[in-house]
């Protein structure tokens, strides 16, 4: 009987993993309750059914013991057969007491008072925020540095969805993606399906295949028949357990609202229903902190929207989102145009001089963090999916590296995850099919994380024939392809009165390091010449 209480126990604890940073409460009046910094908390509201919800102007005012105040919707969560559900979504960065009440033109909605205690969580880093001292930097609210190194995975919403209880693929996939040392997710609210030839073998793993869903749509109806007078509560009550385990991982949800080439039903633009479905997107997840906005995927393509559209777009976020998270548009033409409206620029370049074009825009943009949200370099995969004009895997990460070496933050691809095949397990597929390398994202993101508050930048004129980051201290990254047969470095790493230069390499595909020694002479080779790309490391010691 012991042993079976362990167990059990053992298996609560499981099973609350991917909802640590979460909590459901029912509302009682003037109760009080308990949180953390950053962790959502939703209490849960009925009113008599409200005719019109999704138009609805119900708030709930926040006031801190501070003084701070924040008004956020409440959010309609759908009927039963007599009663209308509703959402307080809340979270806080700050830790003390927040008194709340709720306004309201129903009366069974008006003057719900309560307390919220918020303590310090060390657990959590909270979400993302620009400083004003380092404008090209994202910071964490806990004030670490942040460099995003993105995946793409625009089906995610659907890998789960015919699962009421549980999102156990969506969790394999999640835990796949943080442990590799990616953190941050590029993602659609919704994607039907895509235009281009679809490969012939997905016919015989339809459990691959997420395209063209039949039963899945943000609105009533179907994308095949849509119903534009409503939003379909269930899709977003699926989609909360997405955002929330990745919340609970510390993984950013880098959220496209719109998408226009994946073939989806949208009503049309500033009508009715449009409005209603953004406004709502917003509404819902604007307490998530681990949420950041992008308006739409590749927003000015495809002949829809314009740029007075995006714009619109982008002011209603700021208007309703009371935690103000951050706002791109997957768009360098407007980003470049509308600076001023986003809070960083995300560019897209297939150049093969992908470097210099990258270290353009960030020369350009002194006081923006930049994003590179997408190179053309999609990993191959079993499926041919969308190749992009890159698909070999050392060289997908090397683009990703000159994104990093030209001061931009990065996105990974791989065919096998980032559209309409989604293949959430690759390490338990046969033994001959395709694994990606996202391990060489796990070697990348441990050595980044040695340097992420060195305050590094590019220095292209000690580029030699790499590619170079330093900063004032004497630190110095040099990337060297591996078709190199040396680099020069003999100016930039020559010996110092009284300081002595130490360097060694790192392996981009194994991780593997060398051990420091001094610097001497001017030719440097890679260890892993013709083998691997490496990283030459070299710092600056005093002498004692």
């Amino acid at each position: 009987m012991k042993q079976f209480v362990i167990q059990v126990l053992l298996l609560i604890c499981i099973s609350q993993y991917t909802i640590a940073q979460y909590q459901e409460q029912s509302f009682k009046s003037n109760k009080k309750y308990s949180s953390k910094q950053w962790e959502v908390l939703d209490i849960k509201l009925e009113s008599k059914k409200v005719t019109n919800p999704f138009k609805d102007s119900s708030t709930v005012v926040f006031k801190h013991n501070t003084g701070k105040e924040l008004t956020l919707p409440l959010i309609y969560n759908g009927d039963d057969a007599s009663k209308s559900k509703w959402l307080i979504r809340f979270s806080s960065a700050i830790s003390g007491e927040w008194q709340f009440v709720t306004k309201s033109d129903h009366a069974t909605l008006n003057k719900k008072q309560g307390v919220i205690t918020v303590s310090d969580n060390q657990d959590h880093k909270g979400g993302l925020q620009l400083s004003k001292e380092d404008t090209r930097s994202f910071y964490y609210e806990s004030g670490e540095k942040y460099t995003p190194i993105a995946f793409e995975c625009d089906w995610l919403y659907a890998l789960d969805y015919t699962n009421p209880n549980e999102i156990p693929k969506t969790n394999h996939l999640l835990d796949l993606i943080k442990d590799n040392g990616y953190n941050q997710i590029v993602m659609n609210v919704f994607s039907y399906d895509v235009s281009w030839k679809k490969d012939e073998k997905l016919k015989a793993h339809k459990d691959h295949e997420f395209g063209g869903p039949e039963a899945i749509f943000p609105f009533l109806g179907t994308n095949e028949s849509p119903d534009f007078s409503g939003l379909n509560i269930d899709f977003f009550k699926k989609y909360d357990r997405t955002i929330l385990a990745m919340h609970d991982r510390q993984l950013f949800a880098h959220i496209m609202i719109y998408v226009w080439n994946k073939l989806v039903a949208w009503p049309d633009m500033r009508s009715d229903a449009d409005n209603m479905y953004y406004d709502y997107v917003i509404k819902r997840y604007q307490a998530f902190p681990n949420v950041l906005w992008d308006v739409s995927k590749e927003a000015l393509y495809y002949g829809r929207a314009d740029e007075a559209y995006i714009s619109e777009r982008i002011e209603r976020i700021r208007k309703q989102d009371s935690y103000q998270r951050l706002v791109t548009v997957h768009d360098y033409g407007f980003c470049k145009k509308h600076a001023d409206e986003v809070d960083y620029i995300s560019s897209q370049d297939w150049s093969h001089n992908l470097y210099n074009r990258t270290l353009e825009v960030y020369q350009t943009f002194k006081n923006k963090p930049i994003f590179n949200i997408e190179h053309g370099g999609y990993e191959t995969s079993d499926y041919t999916v969308f190749t992009g004009d890159y698909t070999n895997a050392e060289v997908c990460l090397r683009r990703n590296y000159m994104c990093l070496f030209a001061g931009a933050g990065t996105t990974y691809y791989w065919q096998g995850s980032s559209w309409n095949v989604l293949v959430y397990n690759p390490f338990e597929q046969p033994e001959d099919s395709y694994k990606p390398k996202f391990s060489y994202f796990k070697h990348l993101s441990t050595f980044w994380k040695q340097f992420v508050n060195e305050d590094l930048k590019p220095a292209p004129w000690t580029n030699s024939s790499g590619y170079a980051l330093a900063n004032k201290k004497g630190l110095k990254l040099h990337y060297v392809p591996k078709e190199n047969f040396q680099i020069k470095l003999g100016w930039i790493l020559k010996p110092e009165k009284d300081k002595v230069k130490t360097y060694y390499w790192f392996n981009t595909l194994t991780g593997e390091m060398t051990k420091p020694i001094p610097t001497k002479g001017s030719d440097y080779v890679n260890p892993w010449r013709y083998e691997a790309d490496a990283i030459l490391v070299s710092k600056v010691i005093d002498k004692k």
